[in-house]
């Protein structure tokens, strides 16, 4: 079943309003031009002519013009003067303004016109009261001396108010729907609010103020409290796990600073430098493993950076160093960008020490494609396996398997990368550069003033 969004909510307001709008319209047409009588009661004209048409008939010939003009909404009856005259079942008289048009036409004739209650059938329709009120009855005294009773019958069950119960049902109907409509956007508004503040909750700041439910349903009161709760506990979840890890990296710390001023005590130099080799990689570890859950928690600082500048000094380093790597920059780029200085250069020195760890190289160049800075980092090396782009971005995944802390890290450089591009509003994507080596494109948003 498809979600009910506000296009879909407002569309089916306006077709209700709509058809109310155009059943008001036929109620007033009905209304305006009478049509009961034009419709449902014989004109007094008509009414005229029939009498007159009957008095001039022979006895005789009579029966057959009754049959000819009764009809299931019309029927006639003779009563001559011998017969005993049934008493009216009458419950009310017609008005005097219409009657009286009839008078007009009849001329010097009497005339009584009354209601009568239908007499209900087997298969009748059950029904209310008022909607037996739909059989008039004329007894005309002809000038030959009989009397003729006439009973109209309306096809069409009547409101008091002159309207087909049909067209009364379907404006009720319609009003029905549209305050079911009403309500039910009423009903799930609050979600709509929930969904966006559950969206932009932020677990290391202040708690976000979640949608009212007062006079809501017990079911939505229920949804939203949870909410609350689930967002408390995952805080305080947060919060418990930085101060953990802020403890253990303290610590950590501590004693590998002690460990290494014992390492300096080793006279063999080869050993001390393995030594003192383990001792940093086992800290840069721990750095990276404090920085993905600083990611996590959304704890990344933001100010107006140039990611030109910061591609070319961190390229000008590793240059500094001997490594090949060369950088290119379209001239007139505005590439300013909003971020944490600190993790966008981890973000360039990743990727440009993964480029020359495993292909001995690295070509950087910074683009602008559709509101997106987009920093690539080429090498000429084997290039990656198709199966293994995606498992590269997990953590402690590494394309070379021997593990040899030689020739790689702990595995956490493009798992870091690709979580602090997604944080600042970005993406990661590996591909193939020109030169079959490893391609990696890293999209952040322009800062657009």
């Amino acid at each position: 079943m498809k979600s009910l969004t506000l296009a879909r909510r407002l569309s089916a307001i306006v077709i209700v309003l709509i058809l109310i709008v155009w059943l008001i319209m036929v109620m007033n047409s009905y209304l305006g031009k009478n049509w009961e009588e034009k419709s449902f009661r014989p004109s007094p004209e008509r009414l005229a002519a029939i009498v007159e048409a009957i008095e001039t008939t022979r006895p005789d010939q009579r029966p057959g013009i009754l049959k000819a003009l009764t009809t299931p909404i019309l029927s006639l009856r003779i009563v001559t003067p011998t017969e005993k005259m049934e008493p009216s079942d009458a419950f009310g008289n017609l008005s005097d303004v219409i009657a009286g048009q009839y008078r007009i036409h009849l001329g010097d004739r009497t005339l009584a016109v009354s209601r009568l209650a239908k007499s209900p059938t087997k298969s009748d329709i059950p029904h209310f009261p008022w909607n037996d009120k739909s059989t008039l009855e004329f007894r005309i005294g002809m000038r030959t001396g009989e009397t003729l009773i006439v009973h109209n019958t309306s096809p069409v069950i009547a409101t008091p108010f002159g309207l087909p119960i049909g067209l009364g049902a379907g404006l009720l109907g319609s009003i029905a729907a549209l305050g079911a409509l009403l309500i039910l956007y009423r009903e799930i508004r609050p979600l709509s609010a929930l969904a966006r503040a559950v969206d932009h909750i932020d677990l290391n700041g202040e708690k976000i103020s979640l949608p009212d439910t007062t006079g809501q349903s017990a079911e939505l009161k229920a949804l939203v409290a949870a909410f609350d709760q689930m967002q408390h506990r995952l805080s305080l979840l947060l919060r418990s796990r930085m101060v953990m890890i802020a403890g253990i990296s303290h610590d950590v710390r501590t004693f590998a600073t002690r460990l290494r001023l014992k390492i300096e005590a080793i006279p063999d130099v080869d050993k001390r430098e393995r030594a003192i080799c383990d001792i940093t990689d086992m800290i840069r570890m721990l750095d990276d493993a404090l920085l993905a859950a600083r990611i996590g928690a959304g704890d990344l600082p933001q100010e107006l950076i140039e990611l030109v500048a910061l591609a070319r000094n961190e390229a000008n380093e590793r240059r500094k160093a001997g490594t090949d790597v060369s950088f290119v920059v379209q001239t007139g780029l505005s590439t300013f960008v909003l971020g944490d200085p600190m993790s966008l250069r981890r973000v360039i020195g990743n990727l440009i020490d993964n480029a020359i760890k495993y292909a001995g190289s690295a070509r950087i160049s910074v683009t602008v494609d559709g509101g997106y800075a987009v920093l690539s980092v080429e090498d000429e090396g084997p290039g990656i396996p198709a199966e293994l782009v995606n498992l590269l971005t997990e953590p402690f995944v590494r394309g070379e398997v021997s593990r040899s802390r030689n020739t790689g890290g702990a595995g956490l450089g493009l798992a870091i990368v690709k979580n602090l591009a997604q944080a600042h509003g970005g993406d990661l994507s590996i591909g193939t550069g020109q030169s079959g080596g490893a391609l990696i494109d890293v999209r952040i948003p322009v800062y657009e003033h």
